[in-house]
């Protein structure tokens, strides 16, 4: 399924997480934890069990909340029940949870366990956000639950000690470092927010620059964000183009037992079919061509 952009909508606002399959995210994250003030948070959890549990409220998009990371048994209990068979998911159109500030793999066991108990699909979104849990990215990455990890610079800067700046080098070992530890798992990586809602500039650069460095998609945390990013991970025609040739000649290449092959004057070695590959890849998930070559 395609995780391009990834949307949060404030779990105390009903009104914009109705609205949030409008956006063409591919992901809808309805937000427990920081959009929410502590006050607020047994209205906020009504608040999206109403919306999750309304038949109407069916999108095409994946479904997810995140929960907050010191009270994940309230969160889960006022969504679905406290595990004790009495209640149990229902209709709940719910297909995965986020964990923010997660250190260690166990914090994702531990999850797995809670949502096994009350009837729910142990898929997590991890959140590495801290030194902690950029360190530990690959153990995170490697459960069984978790479907993707997710990159928070802002939390990770406030942890280290640095300034953020409009380039991004002071976390750019930390970006890289988590896309590496997902590819290695074989899960998705999701890049950091871009803060400034209103530079769509800056958010379409950013997310260009993140699908380079392999990321898979990039959260918004505004409705406005969702198309420039989508875009910045969905292939334009002249790749597609290319990567079919590429993908062509390295099968007729294999029918004639040949190991070396062209394509517009370039030699291709295995590292530029793996670019084409995950070309056409791409080109599948955002519905540019068929799982089976059409276009």
């Amino acid at each position: 399924m395609p995780r391009r952009s990834l949307l949060f909508s404030p779990g105390d606002r009903p009104e914009l997480m109705r609205k949030a399959p409008e956006t063409n995210a591919d992901v809808l994250c309805f937000d427990l934890e920081d959009a929410v003030a502590p006050a607020r948070k047994d209205e906020a959890r009504e608040a999206v069990r109403s919306v999750l549990a309304d038949p109407a409220f069916d999108p095409d998009a994946e479904v997810c909340v995140r929960l907050t990371a010191n009270d994940l048994e309230a969160d889960l209990d006022a969504l679905v029940g406290e595990g004790d068979g009495s209640e149990t998911e229902g209709d709940l159109r719910l297909d995965a949870v986020m964990l923010p500030k997660v250190e260690d793999a166990t914090e994702i066991d531990r999850l797995d366990a809670l949502l096994v108990a009350r009837g729910l699909d142990p898929i997590v979104f991890a959140v590495v956000e801290t030194a902690e849990g950029v360190l530990e990215a690959r153990g995170i990455a490697n459960v069984a639950a978790t479907t993707a990890l997710v990159f928070g610079a802002e939390d990770l800067a406030a942890d280290v000690g640095a300034t953020r700046t409009a380039e991004g080098t002071e976390v750019l070992y930390a970006r890289e470092h988590v896309v590496l530890a997902a590819s290695a798992a074989g899960v998705d990586a999701l890049d950091t927010v871009h803060t400034d809602f209103t530079d769509l500039t800056g958010v379409r650069a950013e997310a260009e620059f993140a699908a380079t460095l392999g990321y898979d998609g990039k959260l918004a945390i505004h409705p406005d964000q969702v198309d420039p990013i989508n875009e910045a991970f969905t292939p334009d025609p002249d790749e597609i183009e290319w990567a079919e040739r590429v993908l062509d000649a390295r099968d007729a290449a294999d029918r004639e037992d040949r190991g070396v092959f062209e394509v517009d004057g370039e030699m291709i070695d295995a590292p530029l079919v793996a670019q084409a590959e995950r070309v056409i890849s791409r080109a599948e998930t955002a519905g540019l061509r068929g799982e089976n070559g059409e276009r």
